[in-house]
């Protein structure tokens, strides 16, 4: 039985959703949130350069297929860089990466809505800038979920 009030008359729905059936919108779980920067860290870029290796793609087609599954999910886009140079091309550097990566992930459908990015330079290290190993963990970009 329906009435004038039921969107969905051919499936069985909540009086809250005008009759439709309630849609569960999944979690982005920490899990997730740590799968997304594992392949995050691997995005490699030219040196010095905000243009990103041919290399990458795949990695970033996993990203775009991870944010596909939570299509109500907002994230930020950081990037980062080592202590190598000085500090203001270090940030520019990091801003221009993490928008070629959002740029990336627009251009294969994830809405532009729903990112953000922004660099953080040199100011927040993974690891100990002095070795190269060190300055290799620093360099890195990070997909975070925006609550």
């Amino acid at each position: 039985m329906f009435d004038k009030d039921d969107n969905c008359i051919d499936v069985p729905g909540t009086v809250a959703n005008n009759g439709c059936p309630e849609v569960i919108t999944p979690e982005v779980t920490v899990e997730i949130q740590k799968s997304l920067n594992a392949y995050a860290k691997t995005i490699l870029f030219d040196s010095g350069k905000s243009t990103i290796k041919s290399v990458s793609n795949g990695v970033l087609n996993e990203i775009v297929a991870i944010l596909g599954q939570y299509p109500n999910a907002k994230f930020s886009i950081e990037g980062h860089t080592d202590s190598v140079g000085n500090d203001a091309s270090n940030q520019k550097l990091s801003e221009e990466r993490a928008s070629a990566v959002m740029n990336y992930l627009i251009e294969k459908g994830v809405s532009s809505s729903r990112l953000t990015s922004k660099g953080f330079g040199e100011s927040k290290p993974m690891a100990d800038n002095a070795t190269k190993a060190g300055q290799a963990e620093n360099r890195r970009v990070e997909i975070n979920l925006v609550k």
